[in-house]
């Protein structure tokens, strides 16, 4: 998953490094500093002296964790060794993990797709892909046995994986190891480090949230709730992993849930009490991960750990992240120590904690308007780096010292490999809008059930329901709410700030705002 991002990345590297070869070739060697400025963490060193990232970030990921209490563990038992079914995690995956990797058998979780695969239909391709696009809609919208039996039975088949993720699901801690297939002598770094069960946990969400839709259509609520929450804690376990990769996916994931839990609302039978009480699950659940936390030590790492790694394998070491060669060849390192003569790394390793420092801070502001300001101002400062990199000339970068040459291939590598940390943060600020528009959800639900009709107003839920009814995030302004034929429209105006009237990602013509409303409109079969 890490690796499909990176390939054009890293040729950018490539093409980006190539310049500074002209300059490189002086006497001397590669030097760098071993403190908290530079490096930021002091060890563990490996025997060459350079500092073993992929360790001293696993170790900071793992603090408290043990097999017991880390979800991540009954994850694996579910899917087996091979989520994706490629080539199986490296042995120091597992270790890092306390366990020994699943065997080859076993009762684990089947794709959807390879399900469609292993048991024919009539019919051609086209049509199977088209009962794959079901399962997501199935996902969203009660259904029964009768009208998705092959739905029925791959959740049948899949009830002990699912049963070992719901156990999982009530673990407090997840630890997923970022390790990448490496040897004493040679390490692709941690820009190279598997997902995989990562992204197969968004199926998982997505089984969790059918089973949930069919439970419901069943008149089972309380078992339809139970799948759903259990989706809400497994997205909101996956985000606590080191990346923000892992934070986007438990993002998605929680969004299933969401979608799926207007649904259940809309369509169980329920009591006011009843609704209140599964509002009071869902404010008990555990917050998503800060945005802010993941720059500061997973993205921060990955970023030194390449510098770390360039410095001690050169070209070498970046062709064999765009796939052009696995590692040096032995005993031939000429290239290698051509690249990194001469070069003091301590400024490129100072910028890139300065710039991630700032990140982590910008971030971490809590009025939205001003975290906003600072981070338009790091992108335009970001632009700058950049430009000023492209604009240096070959002849003045001959005459650059060592530590220019070492702050000029640093500038190359943060421009290139600084995350778009303001979309990520949109995505994040996008799932607590919906989760607190579901919030109101469900006090509407109760409101309703009392006195038999929504509220004219929004202000009418006041005090007996809620204290304080939080304002659009983006906007700064009351949420728009109105009565429609039978239910209601409830909606923030979305990122953009503009009021679309209330049409999201999914409607035509498309939108911005996050919505709710109820009666739940039907999901469209695509054509």
């Amino acid at each position: 998953m890490r690796r499909r991002r990176l390939w054009v990345l890293v040729l950018g590297i490539l093409a980006s490094v190539a310049g500074t070869l002209v300059y490189a070739m002086w006497p001397g060697s590669s030097t760098f500093t071993v403190g908290k400025e530079t490096t930021y963490v002091t060890g563990p060193l490996d025997k060459h002296g350079y500092v073993d990232y992929v360790t001293a970030l696993n170790e900071q990921l793992s603090k408290g964790i043990t097999p017991d209490n880390n979800a991540n563990v009954l994850i694996w038992k579910a899917l087996g060794p091979r989520p994706e079914g490629g080539t199986s995690m490296t042995p120091e995956y597992f270790q890092w993990l306390g366990i020994e990797s699943p065997p080859e058998q076993g009762e684990y979780l089947v794709s959807w797709q390879n399900y469609l695969k292993e048991h024919p239909k009539i019919g051609d391709d086209k049509e199977r892909v088209a009962d794959s696009d079901q399962m997501l809609r199935a996902a969203s919208w009660p259904w029964t046995a009768n009208d998705e039996s092959e739905l029925a039975d791959w959740l049948k088949r899949s009830e002990k994986p699912l049963a070992m993720v719901m156990e999982a699901t009530w673990r407090p801690e997840y630890y997923n190891p970022l390790v990448p297939s490496r040897t004493e002598d040679w390490s692709p770094g941690l820009l190279a480090a598997l997902l995989p069960s990562v992204q197969r946990s968004r199926e998982l969400a997505t089984a969790l949230a059918c089973r949930a839709m069919l439970r419901v259509s069943e008149a089972k609520f309380d078992e339809a709730w139970r799948d759903l929450l259990a989706c809400h804690r497994l997205g909101r376990l996956v985000a606590r992993g080191g990346t923000l990769i892992e934070l986007l996916v438990g993002i998605a994931i929680d969004q299933v849930a969401n979608k799926a839990d207007l649904a259940f609302l809309d369509h169980a039978k329920l009591t006011s009490t009843q609704v209140l009480a599964c509002l009071e699950d869902l404010r008990k659940l555990p917050p998503i991960p800060s945005v802010a936390d993941k720059i500061d030590v997973g993205e921060r790492f990955v970023l030194l750990d390449t510098m770390m790694l360039t410095a001690r394998h050169g070209t070498p070491f970046l062709e064999s992240l765009s796939g052009s060669n696995s590692r040096p060849p032995e005993g031939d390192q000429f290239t290698a120590k051509l690249f990194t003569r001469n070069i003091n790394w301590d400024p490129a390793f100072r910028n890139a904690n300065r710039w991630y420092d700032r990140c982590a801070g910008g971030l971490r502001i809590t009025d939205r308007n001003a975290r906003a300001q600072e981070m338009a101002a790091i992108i335009r400062d970001l632009k700058i780096l950049k430009q000023q990199v492209t604009d240096t000339g070959v002849i003045e970068k001959s005459f650059m010292g060592s530590e220019g040459r070492g702050e000029m291939i640093g500038n190359i590598l943060i421009g290139l490999m600084l995350p778009a940390f303001d979309r990520v943060q949109s995505a994040a600020e996008r799932c607590e809008q919906r989760q607190r528009n579901l919030h109101l959800a469900f006090i509407l639900a109760a409101f309703q059930h009392d006195h038999g009709h929504y509220p004219a107003k929004l202000d009418e839920l006041a005090p007996k329901y809620l204290v304080k009814i939080h304002d659009d995030i983006f906007s700064g302004k009351p949420l728009i709410y109105r009565l429609e034929d039978k239910g209601y429209l409830l909606y923030s105006v979305g990122p953009n700030g503009t009021d679309d009237e209330g049409r999201g990602i999914d409607d035509e013509p498309r939108g911005d705002d996050l919505s709710v409303r109820m009666p739940v409109a039907k999901p469209r079969v695509q054509e």
